[in-house]
């Protein structure tokens, strides 16, 4: 099971609008669970602990965990030792990778490049001013499972959790949610970069200068890395858009 920060696990389970609507609900657990950070099998929080974590009524929850189960991301467990516990997608690698590149267009890819490089260099800038050696245990953590995981989904999902918790290292709740955001649009995908080990090994040796960089304090390099390694992983998907040819990693 998968050890995210507090601070990362505070920003899935941060408080929600209180307009929020159940679809608001379904898609801030769900996009948790189909990126891997909530892992298989964990329980979630009672119902009424979740519902006020999320600033919604039990009734709103109660709905969106339904929902939730409908569509094979929880299953609830009567009895003691019961609850609501996470389970993984069930739907193949192949499909769900298909079906979300070519869901965008190569100019919508090459607009979700640019604005992904811009957080995410604004976010280890960030990170470098405000980090202390305990914010980076769970991204140095991931770091050693990304150079160690052996095939293209392990690596995608390793790689996601990462920039997820060196967001969290930023200390903002918001660019925490927002890296989870761009990670549910495009985490998938990266089972295509990371599929070779010419580009695994540059992204591991990416992430160490950036974890450096972070933990040295020093923003502006760690602010170009980051463009950088985000630019890096997003080109062989347009590339590949643009050719217009699929090959799912297996």
């Amino acid at each position: 099971m998968n050890r995210l920060s507090s601070a990362a696990r505070r920003a899935i389970f941060a408080p929600l609008d209180s307009e929020a609507r159940v679809e608001v609900v379904v898609r801030r657990l769900g996009d948790a669970i189909a990126l891997g950070l909530l892992a298989d099998g964990e329980q979630l929080p009672g119902e009424s602990d979740l519902a006020g974590r999320l600033n919604v009524s039990t009734v709103t929850l109660r709905e969106a965990l339904m929902a939730l189960r409908q569509q094979g991301l929880v299953a609830t467990r009567r009895g003691r030792g019961g609850g609501t516990f996470v389970q993984a997608p069930a739907d193949t690698l192949h499909d769900r990778l298909r079906q979300t590149l070519f869901a965008h267009t190569i100019e919508e890819l090459r607009d979700l490049a640019d604005h992904y490089a811009a957080v995410a260099g604004g976010t280890a800038r960030l990170a470098a001013d405000r980090a202390d050696s305990t914010d980076l245990d769970a991204p140095r953590r991931s770091l050693q499972e990304f150079a160690d995981a052996a095939d293209a989904p392990a690596r995608a999902r390793v790689d996601g959790r990462l920039h997820v918790e060196i967001a969290a290292a930023s200390q903002s709740a918001r660019l925490t949610r927002e890296e989870i955001r761009f990670q549910t649009e495009i985490g998938p995908l990266l089972c295509l970069p990371f599929a070779g080990e010419q580009a695994h090994r540059t992204a591991d040796r990416q992430h160490r200068a950036l974890l450096d960089a972070i933990a040295a304090g020093d923003g502006a390099t760690a602010r170009d890395l980051a463009e950088e390694h985000v630019r890096d992983m997003l080109r062989p998907l347009i590339e590949t858009r643009l050719d217009g040819t699929w090959q799912a990693a297996r």
